[in-house]
């Protein structure tokens, strides 16, 4: 429970459907700040709402899992000119990983959180799978598509039925819950303030060095200030002015050079993602299939080809260029409904 208004909605749901309800926050962070979902003032709202809804509280550790496998994580890729996302890590090794063996050391059952998407066992296959939120603008099975099957079966998602935010806004304030109105967190919860760069060099304690701007062609064309500045797609912020837009196309981090092209090079036809995992099939042997695909959280699905290339990667070919295709973001899929997530990877190139 962060404290927010889907987290608890999803609590007082399960204990008027007759489950026993255990509240648990999970500490991640030593430098929470107050905005965020791991402020103090988020625990404490989380714990007036166990106390409104009559179930018990917990406050668990998870400092030393999160600073591993997220904080460590996010500042490796960024050094690696890759563009971490920190919340699909947390989802996979900490809120349905270290979370679940919490759960059992307290006797729970099952893990529900206040995600927005639906888990269902499919009797043909025997398989758990994974579909979109009713609620289609909040729907969040872009950061769950990680997840195994071990992990879905253990999972209970209350709002994956609800309609909309509005509904799920009208139930707090018919169970008089003072966080009815709560904004929803936006930000990167180590990081509130947005600035990536200062924290990954006060973090990792290594300055960024400056390096050039080149274009495909290797000409030189200006000087940034440090690879972790600039992501893939990037138009504003640069720090140079061309008299026309100019686009991040490629980060190499072993030269230091960032490569600029003008508007359209932004857009890319196919890429080659790692790190598979897939929900409704056993990724050890799959057949080339045709699919939806999200190349970011905000992104259109668009119908692509996925195959097998060996090395435990697969390229991924689009009947229509995206746009910012951008290593160590995640591509989803989904069936030609849009309805199942089918699984997904790490953008690799």
């Amino acid at each position: 429970m962060s404290g927010g208004v889907d987290s608890t909605v999803a609590a007082a749901l399960l204990k008027e459907r007759g489950f026993e309800v255990i509240g648990v926050t999970m500490r991640l962070w030593d430098g929470e700040e107050e905005g965020s979902c791991c402020s103090l003032s988020s625990v404490e709202d989380a714990r007036r709402a166990c106390y409104k809804l009559g179930i018990d509280y917990h406050v668990l550790d998870f400092r030393s899992d999160f600073e591993k496998n997220v904080v460590d994580y996010f500042v490796d890729e960024y050094k690696n000119a890759r563009t971490p996302n920190p919340c699909i890590a947390c989802n996979r090794f900490l809120k349905f990983d270290a979370m679940l063996e919490k759960a059992r050391l307290l006797d729970a059952d099952l893990i529900a959180t206040g995600h927005y998407a639906r888990v269902e066992r499919d009797e043909k296959s025997g398989r758990y799978i994974l579909r979109r939120a009713r609620a289609k603008e909040k729907d969040q099975t872009y950061v769950l598509y990680s997840l195994t099957q071990s992990q879905l079966s253990k999972m209970y998602l209350p709002l994956g039925d609800i309609e909309s935010k509005d509904e799920v806004r009208g139930i707090a304030r018919r169970l008089g819950l003072d966080i009815a109105d709560k904004p929803d967190s936006q930000e990167i919860c180590f990081v509130p303030d947005k600035d990536y760069a200062s924290f990954i060099e006060r973090y990792g304690g290594a300055k960024s060095e400056p390096g050039d701007f080149i274009d495909s062609q290797g000409n030189f064309l200006g000087r940034h200030k440090g690879i972790i500045n600039y992501t893939i797609g990037q138009r504003k912020g640069l720090g140079i002015a061309f008299g026309k837009p100019m686009f991040v196309t490629r980060i190499n981090p072993e030269t230091g050079e960032i490569t600029l092209g003008e508007k359209g090079s932004e857009f890319s036809s196919k890429l080659i993602a790692d790190r598979l995992n897939f929900i409704t099939f056993d990724a050890a042997d799959f057949e080339p299939f045709e699919a939806l695909a999200k190349v970011r959280y905000a992104a259109s699905p668009a119908p692509c080809r996925v195959a097998p290339i060996g090395g435990g990667c697969a390229s991924v070919e689009f009947e229509t260029p995206q746009r910012a295709v951008t290593p160590g973001q995640a591509v989803v899929f989904y069936d030609m409904d849009f309805d199942r997530c089918i699984g997904g990877g790490t953008i690799k190139q």
